[in-house]
């Protein structure tokens, strides 16, 4: 385990998506370590409505191909750039990663409720990417294999009452990506301020 500690603002500003990762396994002590800061976020009405599956091994193999799939319906082959290749090659196998992390929770029904819940994982999740950051982890947000959600609900014999907010894969790095510019980083136009003094 790395010794060089980040505080939460180095932390913040030093989160890349990782599309690149060695095959070292990640321990299970230091797995369980970045899944217990995710289960510290806040959550509406305190209801911690998230749930973690840990992939690994074979069912890892079923997940890419599966990712593998999604990319080629938004990227058919036949037509892709060369830039689209090198995304399309890092998406369908997780870009090495020994693991990966998919983040459940109940379906909702209720449209308040629902955002609700989404919200609330949202939050979970970028605890997740943040403590993975800060134990100089690599993780990429992605949301884009629920275009085959319910292939990955049955992959791992989820029901239906589930639903898949998001998943990541997990390693150790393999890449340095350089920082993406803040649109507004000086917050000129995001931030309104109301009878804010000086």
């Amino acid at each position: 385990m790395c010794t060089d500690v980040m505080d939460i603002y180095q932390v913040v500003t030093r989160r890349r998506s990782i599309r690149k990762y060695k095959a070292d396994m990640v321990p299970k002590p230091l797995i369980l370590r970045v899944l217990a800061a995710a289960n510290w976020a806040p959550s509406g009405m305190n209801e911690q409505p998230w749930e973690f599956a840990v992939v690994a091994g074979e069912k890892l193999a079923a997940l890419q191909r599966v990712c593998k799939e999604v990319i080629d319906v938004r990227m058919p082959p036949e037509t892709r750039t060369e830039e689209q290749k090198e995304f399309a090659k890092w998406y369908g196998t997780l870009g090495g990663a020994p693991l990966a992390i998919i983040q459940i929770c109940n379906r909702e029904t209720d449209a308040g409720r629902r955002k609700m819940v989404l919200e609330s994982m949202a939050a979970s999740f970028q605890n997740l990417l943040l403590a993975a950051t800060a134990e100089h982890l690599g993780t990429c947000w992605m949301t884009g294999p629920l275009l085959k959600e319910q292939d990955i609900l049955a992959l791992f014999a989820l029901p239906a009452t589930k639903e898949i907010a998001a998943l990541t894969p997990l390693g150790y790095p393999d890449e340095s990506p350089r920082p993406v510019p803040r649109k507004d980083a000086e917050l000129a136009q995001k931030v309104l301020w109301f009878d804010v003094e000086e």
